[in-house]
């Protein structure tokens, strides 16, 4: 008889979770996967967690940090991308997801996508605002320029320099143009100008090539000091069609180096002819100016007052004479009106004057010892003392009765 419970084996959870992670991750080594980013996570270790949906299904994903340390672009929620890793299980929950190993976007490359992703970034932050930019000098006497010492862009500059103006004088500061070191070489270079204080102006750049070998100029650091630089900065990356960031942050966009240097300097023979020009128009303003200074001092001296100048002065003499006359005749008469003006409101006044009633027989009397006027007889009794004023002199009696 057999033993049905000998031949039974039963697994515990982690048993059965460990044995189907074995069988997950042996079936899917490495693959590809294609959905749309939802729920991400950047965790504070660094590492990301998301969601990769289509349609019908969503699969967890795990993206440590050891591998997105060198991801080109940002995720985020909506993006469609395609994902590389391994198929795990998860033990303590039992979930199946997928360990990532590199992430490209669906439809753009991934450097593309960084690229549109920082440009929107500054720009948002006023970076390529034109109110920040300023004007590149005229005639600089010191150029700076930031570029390989061995590349062509610096051949290219140095030869225009030399045959548009060779008294300007060119300083290099050699970085990389290309590599992982390449950003914070220039970046530094850009710097160290700025703290050396001891060129006009500054062409940072380098010769032209793919999205990758530009891309040190599309690194914000680069950018950063670009815009932080107190010298004015023409950015020379690449062919005319292409763009970098630094191009937007910069003061000047040049589309090549050598565009740059004869942006930045003029043609010695040009700036020969304008002062040629300019001398001659001088020279002729002022030979106008004194043929006319000239005529105006032959008609002085054909005139009048400078033939006959004592004659003017004796004119003169006799202006000043007639203008004293005029002058005493005029205070003579302001002086009358002023006087018989007077006259008149001393009458109106002494007509008016109390001394004035008194002369035309009239009188003012007073009680004493106040000294009140009296105008009304019930103001007194018998045996008051009182006081009238005359037009000449004054009374005192006694009041002996009241009618």
């Amino acid at each position: 008889m057999i033993n049905l419970e000998q031949k039974k084996h039963v697994y515990t959870v982690s048993e059965l979770t460990k044995y189907i992670r074995v069988i997950v991750e042996e079936s899917f080594p490495g693959i590809w996967v294609e959905g749309e980013i939802s729920n991400f996570i950047l965790h504070s270790s660094g590492h990301m967690y998301f969601t990769l949906r289509d349609a019908g299904s969503t699969l967890k994903c795990a993206f440590f940090k050891h591998s997105n340390l060198k991801l080109k672009f940002k995720p985020k929620d909506g993006m469609k991308v395609i994902c590389h890793g391994s198929v795990s299980v998860y033990e303590a929950r039992g979930d199946y997801q997928l360990i990532v190993e590199d992430v490209e976007p669906k439809g753009i490359g991934a450097l593309q996508l960084q690229f549109q992703q920082l440009k929107e970034k500054l720009q948002k932050e006023g970076l390529f605002d034109d109110k920040y930019k300023v004007p590149i000098p005229f005639l600089p006497t010191r150029i700076g320029v930031v570029t390989s010492p061995t590349g062509a862009a610096i051949q290219d500059i140095l030869n225009i320099a030399r045959r548009r103006f060779a008294n300007i004088e060119i300083i290099i500061n050699p970085v990389k143009v290309q590599g992982a070191d390449a950003k914070d070489e220039i970046a530094a270079a850009i710097k160290q100008f700025n703290e050396l204080k001891n060129i006009d102006v500054m062409i940072v750049g380098r010769g032209g090539g793919s999205l990758e070998d530009l891309w040190a100029f599309n690194e914000e650091v680069v950018a950063r000091a670009i815009f932080a630089s107190k010298i004015p900065v023409i950015s020379a990356v690449g062919h005319e069609v292409d763009y970098t960031i630094s191009d937007f942050v910069a003061d000047f966009r040049a589309p090549t180096p050598s565009a740059a240097a004869e942006l930045v300097i003029p043609r010695k023979e040009d700036l020969v002819d304008l002062i040629k020009t300019a001398t001659e128009r001088l020279n002729n303003a002022i030979s106008g100016k004194l043929d006319i200074l000239k005529e105006m001092l032959d008609g002085l001296k054909e005139s009048y007052i400078l033939r006959q100048p004592l004659n003017y002065v004796i004119q003169m003499q006799q202006r000043v004479d007639d203008l004293k006359k005029d002058m005493s005749v005029s205070i003579e008469h302001a002086v009358e009106m002023s006087g018989e003006k007077f006259k008149s409101i001393i009458s109106k006044l002494e007509a008016l004057s109390p001394v004035s009633i008194l002369n035309r027989g009239y009188s003012i009397t007073k009680k004493l010892p106040e000294g009140i006027i009296i105008k009304e007889s019930r103001s007194l009794k018998s045996g008051d003392c009182i006081e009238t004023r005359l037009g000449q002199g004054k009374i005192k009696s006694r009041v002996e009765e009241i009618v």
